[in-house]
């Protein structure tokens, strides 16, 4: 198994890299979404690395912030309140001060998940499952974009305008 790959490079299918898709998950099943109200970053942050990525909780709250940036994104998955860094490079606040919600457009790529239409797999501990891909309504990959770089492989594909893509 090729772990480095299957983290630097975005799934085909959803367009997003596992911590993405782990942070887009939790966020759904916690109910933190657009029609709701923010919630701290650090909490979220939390139940994220608890439940599906042990991996840092820096690594996790910089790919928040980065899917919450607009001059990054063509369409943002999360919404931040807070500073969230700037197109000059001025890194964001601490995750204690900022909060974040699911974008409306994010609750597309989550859409009907709950009908079993795409396969889940058990967590890092075995005590919970996640879905080893997001069912997405568009494609995210050509919206989004992604750059990546593997052992051997590298990924670079531009943003796309959705209404010209769907």
């Amino acid at each position: 198994k090729y772990i480095i790959q299957e983290r630097a490079l975005p799934d085909i299918r959803d367009g997003l890299k596992p911590v993405q898709r782990r942070i887009l998950y939790s966020m759904n099943k916690d109910g933190n979404t657009f029609e709701k109200g923010y919630r701290k970053s650090a909490k979220s942050v939390g139940n994220i690395m608890g439940n599906f990525h042990p991996h840092g909780d820096s690594s996790i709250y910089g790919a928040m912030v980065r899917m919450s940036q607009d001059w990054k994104n063509r369409e943002i998955l999360v919404e931040m309140h807070g500073n969230n860094g700037s197109m000059d490079g001025d890194p964001p606040a601490a995750m204690r001060y900022t909060e974040a919600r699911l974008s409306e457009i994010a609750g597309y790529l989550l859409q009907d998940i709950e009908k079993n239409t795409v396969s889940f797999a058990w967590n890092f501990d075995d005590t919970e499952k996640e879905p080893t891909v997001l069912p997405a309504a568009f494609p995210n990959l050509l919206v989004n974009g992604s750059s990546g770089i593997s052992a051997g492989y590298a990924t670079d594909i531009p943003p796309h305008n959705l209404s010209e893509v769907i």
